[in-house]
């Protein structure tokens, strides 16, 4: 099994191989879900008291709130695979040639 890290904020990593959903922790469906979690002693605070932008669940029933959002999450997964959308390269190059 091949595993991928990936940096989730404030200096902590993740192993995308073990992650099932990431999930906005607005939605009352995700907060409940949070709030079983750290009943259950797993709810793994990454925000550093910062405001959660992302729950993600892991296949152990893990729960981590992080500060960064799930669109970040996922860029910096591509970015790792070396895979690159259009748009943010066009992005990317624009912002290098001023």
């Amino acid at each position: 099994m091949n595993t991928e890290p990936v940096h989730i904020g404030f200096d902590n990593i993740i192993a995308m191989n073990r992650v099932l959903a990431i999930l906005s922790p607005k939605q009352q469906p995700t907060k409940r879900l949070a709030q079983e979690a750290k009943n259950k002693g797993m709810l793994i605070d990454a925000t550093h008291a910062r405001k959660a932008k992302a729950a993600i669940v892991l296949d152990t029933g893990h729960i981590i709130l992080s500060a960064i959002s799930a669109e970040a999450i996922t860029k910096r997964l591509a970015a790792s695979r070396g895979e690159c959308d259009s748009k943010s390269g066009a992005e990317d190059e624009e912002k290098y040639e001023l």
